[in-house]
């Protein structure tokens, strides 16, 4: 005898019940959708229609507002990224967020220049927006639709991660564009410091430009970063950064010539950050130097670190890493440079 009662959940269990009166185990069966719902979650729940008539650019919007009302601040390139989301599929419904409509946005994004790595970034944005909107306000999201969608794309390399950069610039190019620089009579802010200073200290351009006096004891060789990059605390993350002088040069002397220049402002160097990456790649194309950005430099500085005897934490202390796997992108030691190197001794071990 079968027997099929109503279960919780909008679920239904059905008991086979023997003569002997044994009840030969349950089965639990989800049904169709019903009327006003679409389909059944991964949880077994119905899912409200409600949700499915939700638009993408909804839920850019909910997750804009709620990152606002707790003071999180969205970086210009993400809320680049999300404003033209909405722009190009903000109208699709979640109902019509399938796999195939999102491969097909992201094949018309390559038709359009887009390359792997940028499609990727789409697609991840895609991917957290409906992650926020399911995780804080429980909305019904095609979450699979998106992972089925990444895998397809992948196959079709349509998608790609960013490739982890190893370029480190010789001595003699730090040389070429710091003189340059210098000798440059039009050039009125000064690269050729900021470069050494950039790679003295493995500070960003950003966190260069917005250093102020107030936070730099000259004393005590230490500095403060303001909101210092991290992959969750994007606001508030202050860290103290040792001034040091291990890779060439000397931050404090750099900071005492910055001084004397006497420009009368509470930053130390009061430049537009995007000004100093473009008069340092326009210096890099004139001395014909190929490939070289100045984010190498915070490579530089790292690697320059490590070369010096500093350990994981003490490099971490002054690049700012949270994990050996975040800092491991920006070390590039070379073979050469291990010849003939003894170990150094801590706490009696090699």
């Amino acid at each position: 005898m079968q027997n099929i009662q109503n279960a919780k959940s909008y679920r239904w269990t059905k008991r086979v019940r023997l003569r002997s009166g044994r009840v030969n185990g349950s089965t639990t069966l989800r049904p169709k959708a019903r009327p006003g719902t679409i389909n059944v979650d991964q949880t077994g729940r119905a899912c409200p229609r409600k949700d499915a008539d939700r638009c993408l650019g909804e839920l850019i919007d909910l997750q804009i507002k709620d990152l606002g009302e707790v003071r999180r601040q969205i970086s210009r390139t993400k809320a680049f990224a999300l404003d033209k989301l909405k722009r190009e599929i903000g109208e699709v419904k979640l109902a019509e967020l399938t796999r195939q409509r999102i491969i097909t946005y992201c094949k018309d994004r390559a038709k359009a220049g887009a390359g792997p790595v940028t499609v990727m970034i789409d697609l991840s944005f895609i991917s957290s927006t409906l992650l926020h909107a399911s995780t804080v306000h429980g909305i019904a999201v095609p979450t699979q639709e998106v992972s089925m969608a990444r895998s397809a794309l992948l196959r079709l390399g349509l998608i790609a991660e960013a490739a982890e950069r190893d370029r480190r610039p010789t001595q003699d190019e730090l040389d070429r564009i710091i003189a340059y620089h210098d000798t440059n009579p039009k050039q009125r802010i000064p690269i050729g410091r900021i470069v050494k200073f950039a790679v003295a200290t493995g500070m960003r351009r950003d966190e260069i430009c917005s250093l102020v006096w107030q936070d730099v004891n000259l004393t005590t060789s230490i500095a403060i970063v303001r909101n210092r990059k991290h992959p969750r605390r994007k606001m508030g993350n202050h860290q103290k950064v040792p001034l040091l002088d291990v890779t060439g040069y000397d931050a404090v002397a750099l900071l005492h010539e910055q001084r004397a220049v006497g420009l009368g402002t509470d930053r130390v160097f009061p430049y537009c950050a995007r000004s100093v990456g473009t008069a340092f790649g326009r210096g890099c194309k004139v001395l014909a130097i190929k490939d070289l950005r100045f984010h190498d430099l915070r490579h530089e500085a790292t690697s320059r670190l490590f070369e010096a005897g500093f350990d994981i934490p003490e490099v971490s202390l002054v690049t700012g890493h949270k994990d050996w796997k975040m800092l491991r992108r920006y070390l590039h030691l070379q073979a050469h440079q291990l010849v003939g190197r003894t170990p150094q001794r801590r706490n009696g071990f090699c």
